[in-house]
């Protein structure tokens, strides 16, 4: 943790006030839902209320104030002088009630982006634990006739039996048309035979978060969905092979859109190829047609292109993976290959 403080240092000119409760656990490792965090030159103050005093006093390295239950509001009793706040957490309202506040944005974000071996060791467990989970969803769970409801319960089952902490989010189970909406949400569409079923999901290990996701086939099926399916996984292996440090992640994003577009699925890919994964599911960098982020070492990234065709089926294929000098470390090892299941 004193690493990363350093390192918050080396990135500010004048004290920052951290407001996001993740990058205060990232920082800290205090975990509240009413904290906040001065790093400033020469000290580290930490402040909570009464109901999180306790903890807090058992950080290392930071001085703890406790204060009223409106932090915010004892804050700007407690400090003076410039600094900057997180914009994208506090509110307007809020910033208000400090004075000389100054508004930044990412600071922190940009440190989480790039993981060390800790967070990384963290990271390989929930990707193995998913795909222990994957490995027994595809072999011993029932889809056919079941709600994809049900299959979420499974998949929360499985996660626990496996050793995750709790799921990562709530689980994609998208059947048939329903797997046609990206973010679909398992509802109580009864899975039928012969269609597309969609699963995106994660767990958490240590704070860290796995997301995943695999299409299985409930029978043989052709046309389409199993062209569609070939297409997916063609983007999804040329854009692992041209993901390395340095690589923008917008022209990571076209290596897979390409091969898309360039099929009868063309405009069929709605979002970007992949996004960030550490203590959020979703955090730096970015790979889509908008980002200016560049890939560093260390960053670890789902790579996820999909295709999905309104009303009908959609498919996608998402693996984690470590961003290093020359390529990538592929995290997730559950096959993707066409798997039927029953």
């Amino acid at each position: 943790m004193n690493e990363r403080i350093a390192r918050l240092r080396e990135q500010i000119e004048q004290p920052l006030l951290v407001s996001h409760p993740t990058n205060v656990f990232y920082l800290t490792g205090f975990s509240s839902s009413n904290t906040m965090l001065l790093v400033e030159s020469g000290r580290v103050r930490l402040f909570t209320d009464f109901r999180y005093i306790d903890a807090a006093r058992a950080v290392e390295g930071v001085e703890v104030t406790e204060t009223r239950r409106d932090v915010i509001g004892h804050l700007g009793e407690l400090i003076s002088g410039p600094i900057g706040f997180e914009a994208t957490t506090l509110s307007y309202a809020q910033a208000r009630r400090l004075e000389n506040a100054v508004p930044t944005e990412g600071v922190v974000e940009r440190l989480r982006a790039v993981k060390d071996e800790t967070e990384l060791a963290s990271l390989r467990k929930a990707c193995a634990i998913t795909d222990r989970m994957f490995e027994r969803l595809s072999t011993e769970v029932p889809f056919v006739g079941r709600t994809e409801r049900d299959v979420a319960w499974d998949i929360a089952r499985l996660f626990h039996e496996e050793g995750a902490a709790v799921p990562a989010f709530e689980s994609i189970v998208g059947s048939g048309p329903t797997g046609s909406r990206p973010h679909a949400r398992a509802g109580e569409r009864m899975i039928g035979a012969g269609e597309l079923v969609v699963i995106d999901t994660g767990c958490v290990v240590d704070g860290y978060t796995s997301d995943c996701t695999r299409s299985f086939a409930t029978g043989s099926l052709n046309g389409q969905a199993r062209e569609a399916y070939g297409v997916v996984l063609a983007a999804q292996e040329a854009a692992l092979a041209a993901i390395r440090a340095g690589v923008p992640g917008i022209e990571a994003d076209a290596v897979a859109r390409r091969i898309v577009d360039e099929s009868e699925f063309a405009g069929a890919m709605g979002h970007g190829l992949g996004h960030g994964l550490g203590l959020d599911v979703h955090e730096l960098p970015r790979m889509s047609t908008e980002t200016t982020d560049v890939l560093e070492p260390g960053n670890v990234v789902t790579v996820e292109p999909g295709i999905y065709v309104s009303g009908q089926f959609g498919v996608r294929i998402e693996n984690d993976v470590v961003v290093t000098a020359d390529g990538i470390e592929d995290l997730t090892g559950f096959r993707k290959d066409w798997v039927e299941v029953g």
